[in-house]
């Protein structure tokens, strides 16, 4: 067999956890293997990645023992037909990863909705996930080679706008598939991160729970099928039971009676919040709610009419409806008196 002039290590980097787990007693002999290099090379592979965290090294008598070190990661590509998403996180993912039990509960739960949302809404042949943990950090990437999540949502939808689809999306409650779905698994993957990216069909939207803006444009690395990225702190204090709860009213049960509309979303340079069609479209399916948060961090004014046909027309036709309005500049908040002052 022809010996490689030079490794990828980034390469290796995606099943050296794995193999180190499988074969902890002689991982230069599966390098050597899988490599096709010499029993040196392998040994001084092996060096590299226990000094760059990738593995840990312990000596029994003459032999050396590799285990996985604090740095893992599992990359797997799958076709989608006939996929069932909860035997690649047990059989594939699993068991490679050492992780605090409510980060874990967590992962599987974005593990399972994202693959899932993958198999039965993307059109696409194929799924590549990987999964990384960091010192400080657990990774996932799911990406698809279907159609694009905001094309999907513009054929069930009539949504064309990228960014107001993404308005919908942050809602909840939004599924081409009603029967199947309820619309809550990317709504609740989401808030589940610390960090969490949303590239398809050449646009991009980013949340970080950390920002009380909450929902933003981000730059688009994905042009075709989509692809989601979260990263979940190791030491957060989060718990995906709480994070169930957090949409309900009361904050004890699992429904969403609530939900939170980052309008910052909707607003460009060129075109703010002026229409009464624009607060039409922000209204859309708020019915479905209890409480709708109404969040304006980002927008230092709004027109008469949109705010006229949001909190007047809109609000008078929903009683049971609660519209709160927060991080509303002084020009919002008097345009959104004087409506519901009329």
């Amino acid at each position: 067999m022809a010996r490689p002039s030079r490794i990828d290590l980034s390469h290796v980097c995606t099943w050296i956890t794995r193999t180190a787990v499988e074969r902890p007693d002689d991982l230069a002999s599966a390098l050597t293997e899988r490599l096709g290099c010499s029993p040196a090379r392998a040994r001084a592979l092996l060096k590299q990645l226990v000094a760059l965290g990738w593995l840990d090294a312990t000596r029994q008598g003459r032999r050396l023992r590799h285990t996985p070190g604090r740095l893992r990661q599992v990359v797997m590509r799958y076709p989608l037909a006939g996929l069932d998403e909860d035997l690649p996180w047990s059989r594939d993912f699993a068991p490679w990863f050492a992780l605090p039990r409510h980060v874990r509960e967590m992962a599987q739960h974005a593990f399972t909705e994202l693959l899932n949302n993958a198999i039965d809404h993307s059109g696409g042949q194929s799924v590549t996930v990987s999964m990384r943990q960091t010192p400080a950090h657990l990774q996932l990437l799911v990406c698809d080679d279907g159609r694009g999540l905001f094309d999907k949502v513009r054929e069930a939808f009539g949504i064309e706008d990228p960014a107001m689809a993404m308005l919908e999306l942050a809602k909840g409650r939004l599924t081409s598939d009603p029967a199947r779905h309820t619309g809550r698994g990317l709504y609740f993957t989401s808030r589940l991160a610390d960090v969490f990216d949303l590239h398809a069909n050449a646009v991009a939207f980013q949340h970080r729970e950390w920002d009380p803006m909450s929902w933003k444009a981000g730059r688009a690395v994905r042009p075709q099928g989509s692809a989601i990225y979260l990263a979940i702190a190791l030491d957060t204090q989060r718990t995906l039971d709480e994070v169930m709860r957090s949409a309900s009213l009361d904050g004890t049960g699992y429904g969403i009676d609530r939900t939170r509309l980052p309008l910052r979303l909707i607003q460009r340079e060129d075109a703010g919040l002026e229409s009464r069609a624009q607060a039409r479209r922000v209204a859309a399916r708020l019915t479905e709610f209890r409480r709708a948060e109404l969040d304006f961090a980002g927008i230092e004014r709004i027109g008469q009419g949109f705010a006229d046909e949001l909190f007047r027309v809109f609000g008078r036709q929903t009683p049971g409806l609660a519209l709160e309005v927060h991080n509303a500049s002084p020009q919002v908040r008097a345009m959104i008196d004087l409506a519901r002052a009329a």
